[in-house]
């Protein structure tokens, strides 16, 4: 039999199968489908890896606060860092099923240029579930982190209403004894003078800078004298009138201490004062609670001071007194943080961090200043002081706290002025007080993260 019909039936089909093309994608497909799912597998290990790393150095970030804290404060000795680093690390670490087993090395120095140092590493090792079909069957997954302590400073303003809303409810009380606890809670921070400084602004309508400043070139007298003093007739008219008279300013040390804001917009900054510009000047006021004969004495400033049984005496006497002017507070804390006149802040030692703040209290909506009796206004007038004492290089940070104990709407005004929403306390008990206060001390005394 010929085989040549037999070729020419088979021919055509082994051409059509040669120029077919409907197998090549599947084959196309398998080839591709190992490195593919590779590619896919090790991202997913990848992520997870990363997962693992985020959840280690957070871990090791606040395990290296809290070694330096224990050692700072004498806790723990140095021989006991590495065993105290691995049990706070392993009380914090959260991804234990990526990361079975991590090592944990602590290392303290105790003199470097950011002070003393603990240095805490934590390294494991990642079981991957895709990637060592490629030839990885795990990966390394370290990290570290470093506090430092020693060359941070803190300087600290205690705003505190003493308005006479303030004898409400136990408002006064609380107040006073959560301030004088955080006074406690940072004095301990203090190794040695001048590690901590806090000042003490009581304010009301008014701030007390104090009636022995009598005799200062930065308290301009001008309205006091005006309002203050004796009036004499020289000489009488026909009708019994005084024709002339004599106006005789009263002595300047009966001054009791008080002032008002300054001029604008010197209110809503901390200038120093000079004699030849009289707008940066303090205005005096015989203010009715200003009276050292009355029972309900504001009380005067203090300057920054690590005085802490005098910090605490001051807050022990203030007492509740008039309305409410939180922007003088304010910046009269914020004048208590500046070098020079009036309350000759100490000169900063440039080798040291200093880690400044106001904390400020109060009870209430603000309801008179120099200017106004609108609270909308003076708000406005406090928000811009807020504004600048954050712009300050200093870097001010400002704690606010609302008793609201009442019904009063939330303050805008202190929700605006402080350092983020975290640094803003609404306290709807007096007895709320003192663990707010408990907890601004905290984030105050947090040894910061070097690296």
């Amino acid at each position: 039999m010929s085989r040549l019909p037999l070729v020419s039936r088979i021919a055509p089909q082994l051409a059509r199968f040669a120029a077919a093309e409907q197998g090549n994608i599947a084959v196309i497909f398998a080839i591709a489908l190992l490195p593919v799912l590779t590619f896919v597998g090790a991202a997913v290990d990848y992520s997870r890896a990363v997962q693992a790393r985020s959840s280690m150095q957070a871990a090791l970030d606040s395990t290296a606060l809290m070694v330096s804290k224990d050692l700072s404060s004498g806790t723990i000795t140095t021989s006991q860092i590495s065993t105290k680093a691995q049990d706070y690390f392993k009380a914090l670490f959260t991804a234990t099923n990526a990361l079975p087993s991590v090592s944990v090395a602590a290392t303290y120095t105790a003199s470097t240029s950011m002070g003393s140092t603990i240095q805490v590493t934590g390294t494991g090792t990642y079981t991957t579930t895709f990637m060592k079909v490629a030839g990885f069957p795990t990966l390394d997954v370290g990290a570290d982190s470093t506090s430092a302590w020693g060359l941070v400073r803190m300087r600290v303003a205690l705003v505190l209403d003493n308005t006479g809303s303030m004898a409400q409810d136990g408002k006064m009380a609380a107040m006073q004894t959560a301030a004088k606890s955080l006074v406690d809670q940072l004095s301990a921070l203090a190794k040695t003078s001048g590690d901590v400084y806090i000042s003490i602004v009581p304010f009301a309508k008014d701030v007390n800078v104090g009636s022995s400043n009598y005799s200062k070139y930065w308290v301009d007298f001008s309205d006091w004298d005006a309002a203050n003093g004796t009036g004499t007739c020289n000489s009488w008219n026909s009708w019994g009138q005084c024709a002339s008279s004599t106006w005789t300013p009263a002595n300047r040390n009966t001054w009791t201490g008080c002032v008002v804001d300054r001029d604008q917009d010197y209110d809503i900054k901390n200038t120093t004062p000079t004699s030849g510009n009289v707008g940066t000047l303090f205005p005096a006021e015989q203010y009715s609670y200003c009276n050292t004969g009355s029972s309900s004495y504001l009380q005067p400033i203090m300057p920054l001071s690590y005085d802490w049984s005098s910090l605490k005496s001051r807050i022990d006497n203030m007492k509740p007194t008039g309305n409410t002017n939180q922007g003088i507070g304010l910046a009269w804390g914020w004048m208590t943080l500046s070098t020079g006149d009036p309350m000759n802040a100490p000169a900063k030692d440039t080798n040291y961090t200093y880690k400044d703040a106001i904390v400020i209290l109060s009870d209430g909506l603000n309801t008179q200043n120099r200017w106004y009796s609108n609270a909308s206004q003076i708000d406005a007038r406090q928000k811009k002081l807020c504004d600048n004492a954050k712009a300050q290089p200093s870097n001010i940070t400002i704690y606010t706290v609302q008793v609201n104990t009442g019904s009063d709407p939330t303050s805008s005004v202190l929700q605006y002025c402080a350092s983020g929403a975290d640094k803003f306390y609404l306290v709807t008990k007096a007895d709320q007080t003192v663990s707010v206060f408990k907890d601004i001390g905290t984030s105050l005394s947090k040894l910061r993260v070097a690296r």
